[in-house]
């Protein structure tokens, strides 16, 4: 890690720093402005970000506040932002807020002015880009595009270079004219090459990188154009491929295919796509309206609230491609485009959610194919009191009023919701339309978390261990749980995140686990309690820095490395020497000194001990006979300066003196370890605050003579980090069901608003489900979200391949069987944010299930089907008489690959 500098300003702050007030002031409205395209945005590291306002009382809500002057953020460190700090590559997924914050160039401006920047960093800015054509969408663009670039004629000779969204092709081209040293003269041409190894001809140059639709990673090549006028590519490209593709989708000179197996190239991170398409594509109703056309009669291009009917002609056109035959694989170019031009926030390349993007579609598709041209204005009423299912019966005829579409026909049901007064008894039942169901899945209650004990002990290594807490629970029971393991008594324990060589918070017992998010690296240390009266004692925290001469100027400053340490200290002894002598022993285990001076001890034995650097009194008595008197005598004062007439002062065992050579100094410095309070003075007892931390000195040769660097920073694994983690609950999809209909009350953040009382109350409320549609689409909702927490719960959910019986759960008492057979499921891999999205779905020809990753379509069966990777299930309703008549088992099948 980089390490943070220290001194003045910070390094190179060049500027006056005003008041805490004033940069409060100044910043406030810079951090508050829009993003507007082309404009360059920084990023902060957040904790360094959070910490300044924290120092300044930025969010504070008294006027006068003048924040914790303890907490001097020193100079902007993003080094906790980088996977190789020595490039500057920033770390995989970083999150916006989570891991780093964007500030605009004049507010950067002022921080480096008022603060610096560490020695060596360069800034990170970034430019605005703009999405979508009909709404406009602006985001900080903060990975760049990375391409690999290469000729048609040198495919093997790849060059990587990275790009804007908002470069052009035309940008590209240039910048590949310019590594491959094509005259200008030339006529050249781009192609894309997709992982299936089809390629596609980039021809307008104006389009821009995102409209292009090239993603990270993406391999395009120039061809340069032949002296005879033709192109080299006719022969080039198409060897070993079969095709060469410059239209909406890349036909293949194999064989024909089964219609509807057909794979979906990957555009670049649309994964999540592709997988939401083949779930809807063999969903049957749906597909045989579009490949009838009977969708051409209901296009609705006038309604305000669809897209123009461009969506569902979209859509139609890649059913149409899917079901053909003719294509093994198509690339849904085309379709992507116009998602982006009406959903902003799918028009990138970065991994989305197939749900969300499945629930954008059914809305899109849905407003486009309306046959409702003008939609009636209706005031909804209340049941007071009325038969559910009048009420029921009047919410739906209002839903058809204004919304009748197939999406309408074939997907909606209708929940029912009860809502009661806790003060009144008010009961409010409403009825209201669903497109899918959305089911909880039980939270688990525990969570596993890696810490590294640090053991009172300076002679044992750290050791890290694998601990089961609660997942609400608080920093007592992580400390509980680690006493089992470890022995050691929870009381004397102390859990801190450690960041940068310092401590960057040191917990409460009665803090939530939820303020330690997995990236966090916790270090809890063992704290001997006194046997006296703890009040005597004071725990501090102690920071190494090595002086260094800054790059910027020839002024010194210090750099912080190594594992902070926590010590405990009688408040009469916070001198010098004694805390010389506590230190030593702390670090004895990897700073190795002469013999008699490890732990700084008074000379207690002549024939022992000679003075600060240990020498023993034999050493000193052969040197002098070796070299004769005198003359030996001036040669050991020059190894050992300490040996001299004035330093040798050691009469007897009554006369003990400390050494009083130090290998390194001691300084105050505030919490953090960014600022220095002041240089300690020998003998002196010290002041401290609340705030207060000590750091100890190093100059560069003494570190490097002196540390062992690999045994500082060497742990042990215990027991716990090397058994199997246990394998994950089962639940049944029944199991989600029920949780979804269990009542519920409110929170207080989300209160109704009760008509009886006239005011906001913690109501109960109860979901019911009143009517199903034909297709079922079930979201198993497996990310959970909150201020310090993003997980994926990966729990295995079993769901019925066959035989879904829906009707217990239908609380419409004149309701029909709802039995229902799975069609298609998609699956996430991976955890939140990442990952792969795959899906399975059954083929309505020959009724046979298929695994679909991207553009490989491959047969499956269905004990492959039910894992931990389903994420959105899509169930056909039964006719009347399949109900009593199940689907056979599918056949045994032989492994097969339609690519």
């Amino acid at each position: 890690m980089a390490a943070a500098e220290f001194g003045g300003g910070g390094g190179g702050s060049s500027g006056a720093r005003p008041d805490v007030a004033v940069q409060r002031a100044e910043l406030g409205p810079l951090l508050a402005t829009a993003l507007r395209p082309g404009e360059s945005w920084y990023l902060v590291d957040s904790r360094w970000f959070k910490q300044w306002k924290k120092y300044v009382g930025f969010d504070s809500w008294d006027m006068f506040g003048t924040g914790d002057p303890s907490l001097f953020p020193g100079p902007i460190d993003n080094s906790g932002l980088f996977s190789d700090p020595k490039t500057q590559t920033l770390k995989e997924h970083l999150i916006d807020e989570l891991d780093y914050v964007l500030v605009p160039t004049e507010a950067w401006n002022k921080l480096v002015m008022w603060y610096g920047c560490m020695d060596g960093q360069q800034p990170i800015v970034r430019k605005v880009v703009e999405y979508g054509l009909f709404v406009k969408h602006y985001k900080v663009e903060v990975y760049l595009l990375e391409l690999k670039l290469c000729e048609c004629s040198d495919p093997d000779n790849v060059i990587s270079c990275h790009f804007s969204k908002a470069d052009t092709v035309g940008t590209i081209e240039k910048e590949m004219r310019k590594l491959f040293n094509i005259p200008a003269e030339k006529e050249t041409r781009l192609w894309n090459r997709y992982m299936s190894n089809t390629y596609e001809q980039l021809c307008k140059l104006d389009s821009t990188v995102q409209d292009a639709g090239l993603y990270q990673g993406q391999m395009v090549l120039i061809e340069v154009k032949n002296e005879d006028g033709t192109w080299p590519g006719q022969h080039i490209l198409t060897k070993g491929s079969g095709f060469v593709c410059n239209s909406y989708s890349c036909r293949d000179n194999a064989s024909l295919s089964q219609p509807g197996l057909c794979g979906l190239s990957n555009l670049g991170n649309t994964c999540f796509m592709n997988s939401a398409l083949q779930c809807l594509s063999n969903t049957p109703p749906l597909t045989d309206y579009f490949l009838e056309d009977k969708y051409e009669a209901e296009i609705n291009q006038n309604n305000p609230l669809g897209m123009r009917g461009e969506i569902a002609e979209a859509y139609a056109e890649l059913i149409k491609q899917m079901w053909s035959g003719r294509q093994s694989h198509v690339a849904p170019r085309m379709f992507k485009t116009q998602v982006g031009r009406f959903a902003p926030q799918f028009s990138g390349y970065q991994q989305q959610d197939s749900q969300e993007l499945l629930a954008f579609l059914l809305d899109g598709l849905h407003e486009d194919l309306n046959r409702v041209k003008k939609k009636p204005y209706l005031e909804l009423k209340d049941a007071n009191g009325r038969p559910d299912s009048e009420v029921a019966k009047e919410a739906w005829e209002n839903h058809r009023l204004r919304n009748d579409s197939i999406i309408v026909d074939i997907f909606h049901g209708l929940f029912k919701s009860t809502l009661v007064c806790p003060k009144c008894s008010k009961v409010s039942v409403t009825f209201d339309p669903f497109c899918y169901l959305t089911l909880p899945l039980p939270l688990r209650r525990d969570r596993l978390m890696e810490v590294t004990l640090v053991y009172a002990d300076p002679q044992r290594r750290p050791v890290q261990y694998r601990v089961v807490v609660p997942m609400m629970g608080a920093i007592s029971d992580l400390c509980e749980s680690l006493s089992r393991l470890s022995g050691v008594p929870a009381e004397n324990m102390v859990v801190t995140d450690v960041y940068n060589h310092r401590f960057h918070k040191i917990f409460q017992m009665d803090e939530g686990l939820n303020h330690i998010i997995p990236k966090d690296d916790i270090f809890v240390y063992e704290v001997c309690k006194p046997s006296e009266d703890s009040s005597d004692y004071v725990t501090l925290s102690v920071y190494f820095r090595e002086k260094t001469m800054r790059q910027s100027s020839s002024t010194s400053g210090t750099v912080l490395f190594g594992q902070p340490l926590l010590i405990s200290v009688p408040k009469h002894k916070l001198t010098v020497d004694h805390l010389y002598s506590v230190v030593l022993e702390q670090i004895s285990r990897y700073v190795k000194l002469p013999l008699a001076e490890e732990y700084s001890t008074p000379c207690t034995d002549k024939g022992t001990c000679n003075g600060s650097n240990g020498v023993v009194e034999g050493d000193i008595e052969e040197m002098e006979h070796q070299d004769g008197g005198e003359e030996g005598k001036d040669k050991l004062a020059e190894a050992d300066p300490c040996h001299s007439e004035g330093c040798m002062q050691v009469e007897s065992a009554r006369d003990m003196q400390p050494c009083k050579k130090q290998h390194f100094t001691f300084s105050l410095v505030n919490s953090s370890g960014t600022s220095e309070i002041n240089s300690v003075v020998e003998g002196k007892i010290l002041k401290l605050n609340a705030f207060s931390a000590l750091a100890i000195d190093w100059d560069s040769d003494t570190r490097r003579l002196l540390l062992d660097e690999q045994e500082a920073q060497a742990f042990e694994k215990h027991g716990s980090m090397l058994q199997p983690q246990k394998k994950k609950a089962v639940v049944a999809l029944r199991d989600c069901i029920e949780l979804f209909t269990t009542m519920e009350t409110l929170g207080e953040h989300d209160p109704w608003y009760c008509p009886n009382c006239k005011k906001h109350q913690q109501a109960t409320k109860k979901f019911d489900l009143w009517s199903l549609p034909k297709i079922l689409v079930v979201h198993l909702k497996r990310f959970s979200y909150s201020r310090y927490w993003r997980d994926k719960l990966d729990t295995v959910v079993e769901f019925p391949i066959r035989g879904l019986n829906m009707s217990e759960f239908v609380c419409d008492p004149r309701a029909g069987s709802y039995v229902y057979d799975l069609i298609a499921v998609s699956n996430h891999y991976g955890a939140m944010g990442v990952g792969h999205y795959t899906a399975y779905a059954k083929n309505k020809v020959n009724d046979k299930w298929y695994y679909f990753d991207d553009s490989s379509v491959s047969m499956a069966s269905e004990d492959q089907i039910v894992t931990k990777a389903a994420y959105v299930l899509f169930y056909q309703r039964r006719s009347s008489e399949e109900h009593t008549a199940p689907s056979p088992p599918q056949e045994e099948y032989d492994s097969m690959d339609t690519n």
